[in-house]
Protein backbone atom coordinates (compact mmCIF):
# COMPACT_ATOMS: atom_id res chain seq x y z
CA UNK A 1 0.00 0.00 0.00
CA UNK A 2 1.26 3.41 -1.04
CA UNK A 3 1.98 5.90 1.76
CA UNK A 4 -0.24 9.15 2.18
CA UNK A 5 1.13 12.06 3.33
CA UNK A 6 -1.48 14.84 4.16
CA UNK A 7 -0.80 18.58 3.47
CA UNK A 8 -2.53 21.67 4.60
CA UNK A 9 -0.64 24.57 5.28
CA UNK A 10 -0.86 28.36 5.45
CA UNK A 11 2.67 28.88 5.22
CA UNK A 12 3.20 27.59 2.07
CA UNK A 13 7.24 28.18 2.60
CA UNK A 14 8.88 25.52 0.12
CA UNK A 15 6.05 23.06 0.78
CA UNK A 16 5.49 22.63 -3.22
CA UNK A 17 9.78 21.43 -3.33
CA UNK A 18 8.98 19.07 -0.20
CA UNK A 19 5.53 17.34 -1.66
CA UNK A 20 7.71 16.91 -5.02
CA UNK A 21 10.33 14.93 -2.78
CA UNK A 22 7.32 12.96 -1.37
CA UNK A 23 5.79 12.18 -4.33
CA UNK A 24 8.92 11.04 -5.85
CA UNK A 25 9.83 8.79 -2.50
CA UNK A 26 6.44 6.94 -3.62
CA UNK A 27 4.14 9.09 -1.23
CA UNK A 28 0.72 9.64 -2.60
CA UNK A 29 -0.41 13.48 -1.21
CA UNK A 30 -3.72 14.29 0.00
CA UNK A 31 -4.59 17.99 0.29
CA UNK A 32 -7.41 20.77 0.03
CA UNK A 33 -7.84 24.61 -0.88
CA UNK A 34 -5.12 26.59 -0.99
CA UNK A 35 -2.33 24.50 -0.07
CA UNK A 36 -3.76 21.96 -3.09
CA UNK A 37 -3.95 24.37 -5.62
CA UNK A 38 -0.51 25.55 -4.76
CA UNK A 39 0.73 21.80 -5.49
CA UNK A 40 -1.38 21.55 -8.20
CA UNK A 41 0.39 24.01 -9.96
CA UNK A 42 3.49 22.93 -9.23
CA UNK A 43 2.67 19.76 -11.19
CA UNK A 44 2.17 17.88 -8.13
CA UNK A 45 -0.43 15.03 -8.13
CA UNK A 46 -2.82 15.34 -5.25
CA UNK A 47 -5.81 13.87 -4.22
CA UNK A 48 -8.45 15.90 -3.09
CA UNK A 49 -10.26 15.63 0.92
CA UNK A 50 -13.65 15.04 -0.38
CA UNK A 51 -12.24 11.89 -2.57
CA UNK A 52 -11.15 10.83 0.89
CA UNK A 53 -13.95 11.33 2.92
CA UNK A 54 -16.77 11.38 0.49
CA UNK A 55 -18.14 14.27 1.46
CA UNK A 56 -18.20 17.68 0.57
CA UNK A 57 -16.39 20.82 2.27
CA UNK A 58 -19.17 22.66 4.13
CA UNK A 59 -20.60 25.85 6.00
CA UNK A 60 -17.60 27.50 4.26
CA UNK A 61 -14.88 25.51 4.06
CA UNK A 62 -15.29 25.36 8.24
CA UNK A 63 -16.18 21.91 7.84
CA UNK A 64 -13.46 19.85 5.62
CA UNK A 65 -11.03 17.56 7.53
CA UNK A 66 -13.13 16.73 10.47
CA UNK A 67 -14.34 13.32 9.28
CA UNK A 68 -13.64 9.68 10.50
CA UNK A 69 -11.92 8.80 7.18
CA UNK A 70 -9.26 10.96 7.94
CA UNK A 71 -8.73 11.46 12.02
CA UNK A 72 -9.00 7.02 11.49
CA UNK A 73 -6.42 7.63 9.39
CA UNK A 74 -4.56 9.82 11.55
CA UNK A 75 -5.25 7.83 14.95
CA UNK A 76 -4.71 4.26 13.87
CA UNK A 77 -1.98 2.27 15.08
CA UNK A 78 -0.28 0.87 12.36
CA UNK A 79 1.99 -1.92 14.52
CA UNK A 80 -2.10 -3.20 15.82
CA UNK A 81 -3.65 -5.73 14.08
CA UNK A 82 -6.89 -4.63 15.16
CA UNK A 83 -6.47 -1.37 14.22
CA UNK A 84 -5.11 -2.17 10.69
CA UNK A 85 -8.02 -4.47 10.93
CA UNK A 86 -10.75 -1.60 11.55
CA UNK A 87 -9.67 0.52 9.08
CA UNK A 88 -9.75 -2.30 6.40
CA UNK A 89 -13.29 -2.95 6.98
CA UNK A 90 -14.33 0.66 6.95
CA UNK A 91 -12.48 0.58 3.25
CA UNK A 92 -10.25 3.49 5.40
CA UNK A 93 -6.42 3.95 4.12
CA UNK A 94 -3.70 4.94 6.75
CA UNK A 95 -2.27 8.59 6.69
CA UNK A 96 1.60 8.26 7.20
CA UNK A 97 2.68 12.03 7.23
CA UNK A 98 0.83 15.33 8.14
CA UNK A 99 2.56 18.90 7.64
CA UNK A 100 -0.13 21.34 8.49
CA UNK A 101 0.02 24.49 9.89
CA UNK A 102 -2.42 26.67 10.73
CA UNK A 103 -4.52 29.85 10.27
CA UNK A 104 -2.51 33.06 10.95
CA UNK A 105 -4.44 34.04 13.38
CA UNK A 106 -1.40 36.19 14.96
CA UNK A 107 -1.03 37.84 11.78
CA UNK A 108 -4.79 38.73 11.58
CA UNK A 109 -4.98 40.39 15.36
CA UNK A 110 -1.52 41.86 14.49
CA UNK A 111 -2.84 44.34 12.13
CA UNK A 112 -3.54 47.93 13.38
CA UNK A 113 -7.30 47.85 12.65
CA UNK A 114 -8.92 44.00 12.50
CA UNK A 115 -12.54 43.58 12.99
CA UNK A 116 -13.38 40.98 15.70
CA UNK A 117 -15.46 38.40 12.84
CA UNK A 118 -12.25 38.38 10.69
CA UNK A 119 -9.91 37.44 13.92
CA UNK A 120 -12.68 34.91 14.42
CA UNK A 121 -12.39 33.39 11.23
CA UNK A 122 -8.89 32.77 11.64
CA UNK A 123 -9.17 30.38 14.51
CA UNK A 124 -8.32 27.54 12.88
CA UNK A 125 -10.49 24.13 14.24
CA UNK A 126 -9.51 21.26 11.72
CA UNK A 127 -5.71 22.18 11.46
CA UNK A 128 -4.98 21.62 15.34
CA UNK A 129 -7.12 18.60 15.54
CA UNK A 130 -5.27 16.74 12.44
CA UNK A 131 -1.77 17.84 14.23
CA UNK A 132 -2.98 16.66 17.67
CA UNK A 133 -4.08 14.06 16.32
CA UNK A 134 -0.89 12.90 14.22
CA UNK A 135 1.40 14.16 17.23
CA UNK A 136 -0.85 11.69 19.59
CA UNK A 137 0.06 8.26 17.52
CA UNK A 138 3.61 10.16 16.40
CA UNK A 139 5.10 5.95 16.78
CA UNK A 140 2.80 5.63 12.84
CA UNK A 141 2.42 8.75 11.88
CA UNK A 142 5.13 11.51 11.47
CA UNK A 143 4.26 15.03 12.32
CA UNK A 144 5.81 18.57 10.91
CA UNK A 145 4.16 22.24 11.56
CA UNK A 146 7.29 23.93 10.63
CA UNK A 147 8.98 24.13 6.82
CA UNK A 148 12.56 24.35 8.76
CA UNK A 149 11.73 20.58 9.48
CA UNK A 150 11.46 19.48 6.14
CA UNK A 151 14.62 18.57 5.18
CA UNK A 152 15.06 16.45 8.62
CA UNK A 153 12.47 14.33 7.14
CA UNK A 154 13.14 13.74 3.91
CA UNK A 155 16.43 12.54 5.28
CA UNK A 156 14.82 10.31 7.03
CA UNK A 157 12.54 8.80 4.28
CA UNK A 158 15.61 8.68 2.00
CA UNK A 159 17.31 7.13 5.08
CA UNK A 160 15.09 4.10 5.31
CA UNK A 161 12.40 5.81 7.90
CA UNK A 162 12.22 8.80 9.97
CA UNK A 163 13.45 7.62 13.53
CA UNK A 164 11.45 7.23 16.26
CA UNK A 165 13.53 9.87 18.25
CA UNK A 166 12.80 12.46 15.26
CA UNK A 167 9.20 11.48 15.49
CA UNK A 168 8.82 12.18 19.39
CA UNK A 169 10.42 15.34 19.18
CA UNK A 170 8.37 16.76 16.43
CA UNK A 171 5.45 15.80 18.08
CA UNK A 172 6.45 17.51 21.10
CA UNK A 173 7.34 20.96 19.02
CA UNK A 174 3.70 19.90 17.52
CA UNK A 175 1.80 20.38 21.39
CA UNK A 176 4.31 23.51 21.86
CA UNK A 177 2.76 24.76 18.19
CA UNK A 178 -1.05 24.29 19.26
CA UNK A 179 -0.48 25.16 22.84
CA UNK A 180 1.12 28.57 21.71
CA UNK A 181 -1.78 29.21 19.37
CA UNK A 182 -4.75 28.49 21.62
CA UNK A 183 -2.95 30.92 24.30
CA UNK A 184 -2.71 34.17 21.87
CA UNK A 185 -6.70 32.57 20.95
CA UNK A 186 -7.47 32.91 24.82
CA UNK A 187 -5.53 36.31 25.18
CA UNK A 188 -7.07 38.07 22.35
CA UNK A 189 -10.82 36.92 23.62
CA UNK A 190 -9.80 37.36 27.14
CA UNK A 191 -9.41 41.33 25.80
CA UNK A 192 -11.90 41.80 24.23
CA UNK A 193 -13.91 40.80 27.11
CA UNK A 194 -11.79 42.45 29.35
CA UNK A 195 -11.16 40.59 31.63
CA UNK A 196 -7.98 41.91 33.37
CA UNK A 197 -6.69 38.61 36.22
CA UNK A 198 -8.75 35.13 34.43
CA UNK A 199 -8.71 32.40 36.78
CA UNK A 200 -6.25 30.56 34.05
CA UNK A 201 -3.59 32.54 32.77
CA UNK A 202 -2.18 31.40 29.44
CA UNK A 203 1.60 33.07 28.16
CA UNK A 204 3.22 32.34 25.41
CA UNK A 205 6.91 33.16 24.30
CA UNK A 206 8.91 32.59 21.21
CA UNK A 207 12.18 31.92 21.39
CA UNK A 208 14.28 34.92 20.04
CA UNK A 209 18.06 33.51 20.86
CA UNK A 210 20.03 31.32 23.03
CA UNK A 211 22.27 32.69 26.05
CA UNK A 212 25.65 31.84 26.69
CA UNK A 213 24.57 31.57 30.19
CA UNK A 214 21.92 33.70 32.74
CA UNK A 215 23.34 36.04 35.44
CA UNK A 216 25.96 33.53 36.17
CA UNK A 217 28.24 31.48 34.28
CA UNK A 218 26.50 28.51 36.16
CA UNK A 219 23.28 29.56 35.05
CA UNK A 220 21.32 28.15 31.71
CA UNK A 221 19.31 30.83 29.70
CA UNK A 222 17.80 31.87 26.95
CA UNK A 223 15.70 34.83 25.83
CA UNK A 224 12.11 34.61 24.91
CA UNK A 225 10.36 37.76 23.07
CA UNK A 226 5.93 37.96 23.14
CA UNK A 227 5.02 36.32 20.27
CA UNK A 228 2.34 40.12 19.85
CA UNK A 229 5.87 42.76 18.87
CA UNK A 230 5.17 46.06 21.18
CA UNK A 231 7.41 49.09 20.83
CA UNK A 232 9.67 50.15 22.14
CA UNK A 233 10.65 46.73 22.99
CA UNK A 234 14.58 45.05 22.90
CA UNK A 235 12.82 41.73 21.02
CA UNK A 236 11.97 44.35 18.31
CA UNK A 237 15.06 45.87 18.27
CA UNK A 238 17.43 45.71 15.64
CA UNK A 239 21.60 44.55 16.78
CA UNK A 240 23.52 47.02 14.50
CA UNK A 241 27.31 45.88 15.85
CA UNK A 242 28.85 43.62 18.37
CA UNK A 243 28.53 40.45 19.46
CA UNK A 244 25.04 38.82 20.93
CA UNK A 245 23.54 40.22 23.91
CA UNK A 246 23.82 38.46 27.37
CA UNK A 247 21.37 37.82 29.96
CA UNK A 248 22.78 40.41 31.91
CA UNK A 249 23.07 43.29 29.23
CA UNK A 250 19.32 42.39 28.27
CA UNK A 251 18.58 42.70 31.89
CA UNK A 252 20.83 46.31 32.21
CA UNK A 253 19.26 47.54 28.21
CA UNK A 254 15.65 46.90 29.25
CA UNK A 255 15.61 49.12 32.18
CA UNK A 256 17.48 51.75 30.15
CA UNK A 257 15.41 51.59 27.36
CA UNK A 258 12.73 51.58 30.44
CA UNK A 259 13.94 55.47 31.76
CA UNK A 260 14.65 56.97 28.26
CA UNK A 261 11.22 56.57 27.29
CA UNK A 262 9.72 58.84 29.99
CA UNK A 263 11.29 61.60 27.94
CA UNK A 264 9.24 62.56 25.13
CA UNK A 265 9.57 66.35 25.11
CA UNK A 266 13.42 66.75 25.59
CA UNK A 267 17.08 64.91 24.28
CA UNK A 268 17.59 62.53 27.30
CA UNK A 269 20.59 59.85 27.92
CA UNK A 270 20.53 57.28 30.31
CA UNK A 271 23.41 55.12 31.88
CA UNK A 272 22.35 52.00 33.52
CA UNK A 273 24.40 49.88 35.65
CA UNK A 274 22.95 46.59 36.96
CA UNK A 275 19.32 47.75 36.08
CA UNK A 276 19.96 51.08 38.04
CA UNK A 277 20.20 54.14 36.51
CA UNK A 278 23.60 55.61 37.40
CA UNK A 279 23.55 58.91 35.67
CA UNK A 280 20.70 60.95 33.81
CA UNK A 281 20.76 63.42 31.90
CA UNK A 282 18.58 65.88 29.74
CA UNK A 283 19.15 68.97 27.25
CA UNK A 284 18.26 70.98 24.41
CA UNK A 285 20.90 68.91 22.34
CA UNK A 286 21.29 65.05 22.84
CA UNK A 287 25.44 65.84 23.35
CA UNK A 288 24.19 68.14 26.15
CA UNK A 289 21.92 65.21 27.79
CA UNK A 290 24.82 62.53 27.56
CA UNK A 291 27.71 65.09 29.07
CA UNK A 292 25.42 65.79 31.82
CA UNK A 293 24.15 61.82 32.41
CA UNK A 294 28.02 61.08 32.31
CA UNK A 295 29.05 63.86 34.96
CA UNK A 296 26.44 62.31 37.04
CA UNK A 297 28.94 59.72 37.74
CA UNK A 298 31.48 59.20 35.67
CA UNK A 299 32.56 56.05 37.71
CA UNK A 300 29.82 53.77 37.33
CA UNK A 301 29.03 54.52 33.85
CA UNK A 302 31.92 52.53 32.59
CA UNK A 303 31.24 49.58 31.71
CA UNK A 304 27.41 49.92 31.53
CA UNK A 305 24.40 50.74 28.97
CA UNK A 306 23.26 53.91 27.77
CA UNK A 307 19.71 54.46 26.02
CA UNK A 308 18.99 57.80 24.11
CA UNK A 309 15.80 58.94 23.11
CA UNK A 310 17.33 60.57 19.83
CA UNK A 311 19.90 60.06 16.71
CA UNK A 312 23.07 59.51 17.76
CA UNK A 313 24.69 62.38 15.98
CA UNK A 314 28.56 62.38 15.47
CA UNK A 315 29.67 64.73 18.02
CA UNK A 316 27.32 62.24 21.06
CA UNK A 317 29.12 58.88 19.55
CA UNK A 318 32.68 60.63 19.43
CA UNK A 319 31.97 61.03 23.63
CA UNK A 320 30.44 57.63 24.11
CA UNK A 321 33.85 56.18 22.31
CA UNK A 322 35.68 57.13 24.43
CA UNK A 323 34.77 55.27 27.64
CA UNK A 324 34.02 51.33 27.02
CA UNK A 325 30.34 50.92 27.02
CA UNK A 326 28.81 47.79 26.89
CA UNK A 327 25.70 48.83 25.01
CA UNK A 328 24.53 51.78 23.04
CA UNK A 329 20.56 52.17 21.97
CA UNK A 330 19.20 54.54 20.45
CA UNK A 331 16.31 54.61 18.04
CA UNK A 332 18.55 55.56 15.15
CA UNK A 333 22.25 56.52 14.41
CA UNK A 334 23.58 59.07 11.96
CA UNK A 335 25.62 57.49 9.21
CA UNK A 336 28.91 59.05 10.15
CA UNK A 337 27.81 58.17 14.17
CA UNK A 338 27.46 54.43 13.43
CA UNK A 339 30.66 54.63 11.75
CA UNK A 340 32.43 56.17 14.65
CA UNK A 341 30.94 53.40 16.88
CA UNK A 342 31.61 50.27 14.82
CA UNK A 343 35.31 51.25 15.31
CA UNK A 344 34.56 49.76 18.56
CA UNK A 345 34.93 46.19 18.82
CA UNK A 346 33.50 45.23 21.76
CA UNK A 347 30.48 47.66 21.96
CA UNK A 348 26.97 46.28 21.61
CA UNK A 349 24.76 48.89 19.16
CA UNK A 350 21.09 48.59 19.22
CA UNK A 351 18.66 50.82 17.31
CA UNK A 352 15.04 50.62 18.72
CA UNK A 353 11.57 52.07 17.50
CA UNK A 354 10.77 54.57 20.32
CA UNK A 355 7.64 55.81 18.28
CA UNK A 356 5.56 53.12 20.34
CA UNK A 357 5.89 55.79 23.66
CA UNK A 358 4.76 54.35 27.10
CA UNK A 359 1.65 52.13 27.30
CA UNK A 360 -0.09 50.22 29.77
CA UNK A 361 0.71 46.47 29.63
CA UNK A 362 1.23 43.80 32.50
CA UNK A 363 4.45 42.56 34.30
CA UNK A 364 4.97 39.46 35.02
CA UNK A 365 7.03 37.95 37.76
CA UNK A 366 8.30 34.50 38.32
CA UNK A 367 8.23 33.07 42.02
CA UNK A 368 9.03 29.72 42.89
CA UNK A 369 5.81 27.61 42.04
CA UNK A 370 4.13 30.53 40.23
CA UNK A 371 4.28 33.94 38.73
CA UNK A 372 3.26 37.48 40.13
CA UNK A 373 1.32 39.97 37.55
CA UNK A 374 0.54 43.29 37.95
CA UNK A 375 -0.17 46.47 35.39
CA UNK A 376 3.36 47.97 34.73
CA UNK A 377 3.67 50.89 36.30
CA UNK A 378 3.75 53.96 33.35
CA UNK A 379 2.27 56.97 35.61
CA UNK A 380 4.02 60.26 35.82
CA UNK A 381 3.56 63.54 37.47
CA UNK A 382 0.48 63.64 34.90
CA UNK A 383 -1.86 61.06 36.73
CA UNK A 384 -0.19 62.26 39.96
CA UNK A 385 -2.68 64.01 42.75
CA UNK A 386 0.27 66.60 42.89
CA UNK A 387 -0.20 69.29 46.33
CA UNK A 388 2.75 71.74 47.88
CA UNK A 389 2.39 70.68 50.98
CA UNK A 390 5.17 73.04 52.97
CA UNK A 391 4.71 77.02 53.50
CA UNK A 392 7.19 77.59 50.68
CA UNK A 393 6.57 76.48 46.77
CA UNK A 394 8.97 75.07 44.58
CA UNK A 395 10.98 77.97 41.96
CA UNK A 396 10.69 77.28 38.14
CA UNK A 397 14.04 75.99 38.84
CA UNK A 398 13.06 73.65 41.40
CA UNK A 399 10.04 72.41 39.61
CA UNK A 400 12.55 71.22 37.17
CA UNK A 401 14.73 69.24 39.39
CA UNK A 402 11.74 67.77 41.15
CA UNK A 403 10.00 66.66 37.51
CA UNK A 404 13.30 65.09 36.49
CA UNK A 405 13.65 63.02 40.34
CA UNK A 406 10.62 61.83 39.98
CA UNK A 407 11.17 60.55 36.20
CA UNK A 408 13.78 58.72 37.88
CA UNK A 409 13.33 57.24 41.05
CA UNK A 410 10.75 54.85 39.28
CA UNK A 411 13.48 53.11 37.95
CA UNK A 412 15.21 52.83 40.70
CA UNK A 413 15.31 49.82 43.13
CA UNK A 414 13.32 50.36 46.54
CA UNK A 415 13.92 51.92 48.55
CA UNK A 416 14.74 54.63 46.44
CA UNK A 417 16.08 58.32 46.29
CA UNK A 418 17.46 60.42 43.50
CA UNK A 419 19.07 63.85 43.94
CA UNK A 420 18.71 66.37 40.69
CA UNK A 421 20.51 69.78 40.05
CA UNK A 422 20.79 71.13 36.51
CA UNK A 423 19.58 68.95 34.09
CA UNK A 424 20.93 65.76 35.34
CA UNK A 425 21.19 63.16 38.62
CA UNK A 426 24.11 63.45 40.77
CA UNK A 427 22.91 60.98 43.38
CA UNK A 428 21.47 57.83 43.28
CA UNK A 429 20.61 55.86 46.71
CA UNK A 430 19.41 52.58 45.38
CA UNK A 431 18.00 49.14 47.13
CA UNK A 432 18.46 49.85 50.12
CA UNK A 433 16.78 48.51 53.54
CA UNK A 434 15.87 51.83 55.25
CA UNK A 435 14.90 55.21 53.54
CA UNK A 436 17.41 57.12 55.39
CA UNK A 437 20.47 54.52 54.10
CA UNK A 438 19.53 55.48 50.64
CA UNK A 439 18.99 59.26 51.29
CA UNK A 440 22.54 58.93 52.91
CA UNK A 441 24.38 57.19 49.80
CA UNK A 442 22.47 59.98 47.69
CA UNK A 443 24.28 62.73 49.40
CA UNK A 444 27.41 61.03 49.97
CA UNK A 445 27.27 60.60 46.36
CA UNK A 446 26.29 63.94 44.86
CA UNK A 447 28.86 65.76 47.62
CA UNK A 448 29.03 69.01 47.21
CA UNK A 449 26.64 69.02 44.11
CA UNK A 450 24.22 67.95 46.94
CA UNK A 451 23.47 71.62 48.07
CA UNK A 452 20.75 73.57 46.16
CA UNK A 453 19.74 69.60 44.31
CA UNK A 454 16.09 68.39 44.69
CA UNK A 455 15.31 65.11 46.39
CA UNK A 456 12.80 62.50 44.61
CA UNK A 457 11.43 59.61 46.70
CA UNK A 458 9.95 56.63 45.58
CA UNK A 459 7.84 56.43 48.53
CA UNK A 460 6.70 57.97 51.65
CA UNK A 461 8.72 58.92 54.85
CA UNK A 462 7.80 56.92 57.48
CA UNK A 463 10.00 59.46 59.39
CA UNK A 464 11.16 62.99 59.89
CA UNK A 465 15.13 61.57 59.81
CA UNK A 466 15.18 61.90 55.53
CA UNK A 467 14.20 65.23 55.37
CA UNK A 468 16.47 66.23 58.45
CA UNK A 469 19.74 64.62 56.21
CA UNK A 470 18.79 66.57 52.98
CA UNK A 471 18.37 69.18 54.41
CA UNK A 472 21.88 68.80 56.36
CA UNK A 473 23.47 68.24 52.25
CA UNK A 474 21.94 71.38 51.11
CA UNK A 475 19.14 69.80 49.38
CA UNK A 476 15.92 72.61 48.74
CA UNK A 477 13.03 70.70 47.24
CA UNK A 478 11.38 67.20 48.16
CA UNK A 479 8.89 65.19 46.06
CA UNK A 480 7.43 62.28 47.57
CA UNK A 481 4.15 60.36 48.40
CA UNK A 482 3.16 61.28 51.36
CA UNK A 483 0.74 59.03 52.99
CA UNK A 484 2.75 58.27 56.32
CA UNK A 485 0.97 58.35 59.71
CA UNK A 486 3.96 60.77 60.48
CA UNK A 487 3.46 62.80 57.30
CA UNK A 488 3.26 66.52 59.62
CA UNK A 489 6.59 65.80 61.08
CA UNK A 490 8.31 65.53 57.94
CA UNK A 491 6.58 68.86 56.78
CA UNK A 492 7.50 70.20 59.98
CA UNK A 493 11.07 69.48 59.56
CA UNK A 494 10.92 71.03 55.92
CA UNK A 495 9.09 73.87 56.91
CA UNK A 496 11.73 74.70 59.89
CA UNK A 497 14.45 74.46 57.65
CA UNK A 498 12.90 76.90 54.70
CA UNK A 499 12.98 74.09 51.73
CA UNK A 500 10.15 72.83 49.83
CA UNK A 501 7.69 69.49 49.99
CA UNK A 502 5.25 68.46 47.50
CA UNK A 503 3.22 65.33 47.74
CA UNK A 504 2.17 63.15 44.88
CA UNK A 505 -0.40 60.59 46.04
CA UNK A 506 1.42 58.37 44.02
CA UNK A 507 4.10 55.62 45.17
CA UNK A 508 6.82 53.77 42.93
CA UNK A 509 8.52 51.04 44.87
CA UNK A 510 10.26 48.43 42.74
CA UNK A 511 11.35 45.70 43.86
CA UNK A 512 12.16 43.64 41.07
Amino acid sequence: MMKRALMSVSDKTGVAAFAKELQEAGFEIISTGGTKRTLNEAGVNVIGISDVTDFPEILEGRVKTLHPAIHSGLLAKQDDEAHMEALKEQGIQPIDLVVVNLYPFKETISKEEVFYEEAIENIDIGGPAMLRAAAKNHESVAVVTDPNDYTEILEGIHGGGIPSETRKRLAAKVFRHTAAYDALIASYLTEENNEEFPEALTLTYEKKQALRYGENPHQRAAFYQSSLQTTPSLTAAEQLHGKPLSYNNINDADAALALVSEFTDTAAAVAVKHTNPCGVGIGKRLLDAYTQAYAADPVSIFGGIVAFNETVDVETAEQCANIFLEVVIAPDYSADALAILQKKKNIRLLKVDMNGGQHASQVVSSVKGGVLVQDEDVKGLDNADVEVVTKRAPSADEWTNLELAWRVVKHVKSNAIVLTKGNRTVGVGAGQMNRVGAAEIAVHQAQADAKGSALGSDAFFPMRDTVETAVEAGVTAIIQPGGSKRDQESIDAADAAGITMIFTGMRHFRHA
